[in-house]
């Protein structure tokens, strides 16, 4: 796991080269263990390491192919790397093909034996999660690629000849060479969802390669191609019996699991005591070498604290446990570190940094997270919201103006985002996923965006088109499409970025079974009758029912939660009311909207939760550090 840089097509080597170094400065977070720079006439390549498998010299980046052609830079894990290994050392009996010379143990060194072999077809035969960029010294030609789900990033700047990429938006800011001015659509876009999708980011000119993507750029010229997309596995719906569908999830997991424990250096688990992280760590039991490693962030304020049930199954699977104990100072007291490693505004993620720090301080450095469970087995009450709107859709029958008046009524006697969100929902012209997906998930409806913003232009919806693009699918895979929408939506551009950027500010690196794409492509085919949560997550609970301890599977489904109202009304009012005043009079919004936002939230307004605070203030706290012209 580490960090990648790279600048092609700049006449002046030289400043490419100094300003690859200082790019990599930036990523040191990312790599602490070493670094390394190639250049040649018209490439630099710059690379930061953190050392999961094999921790010698041999694996230094960047890296040569054995006959000097290739130079790769590559961050993240191929868990298939062995198998891949053996196949490339083999030669059948009249095949042209030839053996790799391999003299390292390290998977760098496998992805760059795969494109000798197949070409930028190589990504096909990948397992893993990853970022990287081949450069051709014959064809002067990059080959850049990422992973299917999107578990890593790559972002990029592209002007004329002149191509930058990087795994964080700040080290292509550092070079001076793109304008540090915000994407007025991708703004739009924050305010409604409390993230930028992909392909764009908050930074104008700046983008994302999008998962399961790979690309060419040679001259000047960009071809993109897609070798997986996530829609294309839901459209053949799965009839085996429920038993059968049992056991297979139960076996894609173990192995997916088996294969996320390859690794040099000390791992362990999160375990908040779901069922999702509860079920990671018992099949780690299974087939780790040694007693698992597990960790529970704890609180003294007990309606915040899981560490019951991460006892209990602790204890099932006689894990060596470490309760991380934390109390609202010590979290308070880290919140500037968390907004400072934010390398992309973000609603959320200051929880993830606090338990990805705590757990690298206990001498871990990678860790299996039980993220992506909810997507595949609905776990969200937006599974069942959506599932029960769309047997609703006699609603439209009635005249518009009656659908939007029983809106507004439902408002007035009764106001909060639920009713909000009811009342836009009431006004659509179609009750089905692709309209009531985009409005379930907005935190701020377009009529207050609009007020807040000098400018009545909103821009086309990033999750509306997102969302049109999942095909028509079978009877009975409702759930399915609701997974499309939320793994290419909240997950990909809010959790795994959160993820990434938060857990590698402290070096460590996070994996996540439940994204095999072995399981995604498989969990898409299972129909509605199977995946539908009449408890929680039934199906998956099901598989593993020699895993659960009761308590856990019976427990109220509670996260990560804080008393973050609380403390935006107290500890960090002072600072919330600064960052509001000065987003409120950027050129871009309006002052009196954005201040009567915040007013509201003190006294108390049921329409304006703590959520719809913090992601502006946080949004301000990043074009301030990183001085965004707005």
């Amino acid at each position: 796991m580490c960090g990648i840089n790279g600048i092609y097509g700049l006449d002046n080597m030289r400043k490419a080269d100094e300003l690859v170094r200082i790019m990599n400065g930036i990523l040191a977070h990312r790599g602490p263990d070493d670094e390394g720079v190639y250049v040649d006439e018209e490439v630099a390549l710059g690379h930061r390491r953190l050392s999961i498998i094999d921790l010698s010299a041999s694996g230094h980046q960047p890296f040569f192919s054995s006959d000097k052609r290739y130079c790769i830079v590559y961050n993240g894990e191929l868990y298939n790397y062995r198998e891949l290994k053996f196949e490339l050392k083999r030669i059948t009996l009249g095949s042209s093909e030839t053996a790799y010379p391999f003299v390292t143990n390290t998977d760098t060194e496998v992805i760059l034996a795969s494109f000798l072999r197949w070409g930028k077809d190589c990504v096909k035969h990948f397992n893993g999660m990853f970022a990287f960029a081949i450069w051709d010294l014959d064809t002067k030609s990059l080959f850049v690629a990422r992973d299917r789900i999107g578990i890593k990033p790559l972002y990029y700047f592209v002007q004329n000849k002149l191509f930058i990429f990087s795994s964080e938006i700040r080290p292509i800011l550092a070079t001076g060479l793109v304008p540090r001015k915000a994407d007025p659509a991708a703004l739009v876009d924050y305010l409604r969802y409390q993230t930028v999708h992909a392909p764009r980011t908050i930074i104008k000119g700046i983008g994302m390669l999008m998962p399961g993507h790979s690309a060419t750029i040679s001259d000047g010229a960009i071809v993109v191609d897609e070798y997986w997309n996530m829609n294309s596995f839901a459209t053949v719906k799965n009839e085996k019996p429920y038993e059968s569908v049992c056991l297979d999830v139960h076996e894609l997991l173990l192995r997916s699991v088996e294969r996320r424990l390859v690794s040099d250096v000390p791992f362990g688990a999160f375990l908040s005591g779901g069922i999702d992280s509860s079920i990671i760590v018992g099949l780690m039991s299974k087939v780790a070498a040694g007693k698992v490693k597990t960790f529970t962030v704890t609180f003294d304020e007990q309606e915040f604290n899981e560490a019951r049930y991460a006892k209990i199954v602790a204890r099932k699977f006689n894990t060596e446990h470490h309760e991380i104990k934390l109390n609202v100072a010590d979290f308070l007291s880290q919140l500037p570190e968390a907004l400072n490693a934010m390398d992309h505004p973000s609603g959320d993620g200051a929880n993830t940094y606090v338990v990805s720090k705590a757990t690298k301080n206990a001498g871990i450095t990678m860790a299996l997270s039980g993220l992506g469970g909810d997507e595949l087995f609905a776990g969200y009450d937006i599974f069942k919201r959506s599932l029960s709107l769309e047997k609703k859709k006699w609603i439209t029958a009635f005249p518009y103006f009656a659908r939007s008046g029983a809106g507004k009524i439902l408002n007035q006697f009764k106001p909060g985002v639920s009713s909000e969100k009811i009342a836009e929902i009431l006004k659509l012209s179609r009750i089905d996923l692709r309209h009531i997906y985009p409005v379930s998930r907005q935190v701020i409806m377009d009529k207050g965006i609009i007020k807040m913003l000098n400018g009545t232009q909103l821009y086309a919806n990033a999750v509306q088109e997102i969302v049109s693009k999942i095909p028509a699918l079978p009877s009975g895979m409702s759930l399915s499409a609701v997974s499309l929408a939320e793994a290419s939506t909240y997950m990909q551009n809010i959790l795994l970025r959160d993820t990434d950027q938060m857990s590698m500010a402290v070096a460590l690196e996070v994996r996540v079974p439940f994204l095999d794409h072995t399981v995604v492509e498989y969990m898409l085919g299972v129909s509605d009758k199977y995946k539908y949560p009449v408890s929680p997550k039934k199906l998956l609970t099901d598989a593993m029912s020699d895993l659960l301890p009761p308590e856990v599977v019976n427990r109220t489904k509670m996260g990560f939660v804080l008393p973050w109202a609380h403390w935006l009304k107290h500890e960090l009012k002072s600072f919330c009311e600064s960052q509001m005043e000065a987003l409120a009079v950027r050129e871009a919004f309006r002052k009196e909207p954005v201040m009567d936002l915040w007013k509201a939230f003190l006294a108390d307004d049921p329409r304006v939760k703590w959520s719809r605070i913090w992601y502006l203030v946080t949004l301000e706290s990043w074009l301030n550090q990183h001085q965004i012209d707005v």
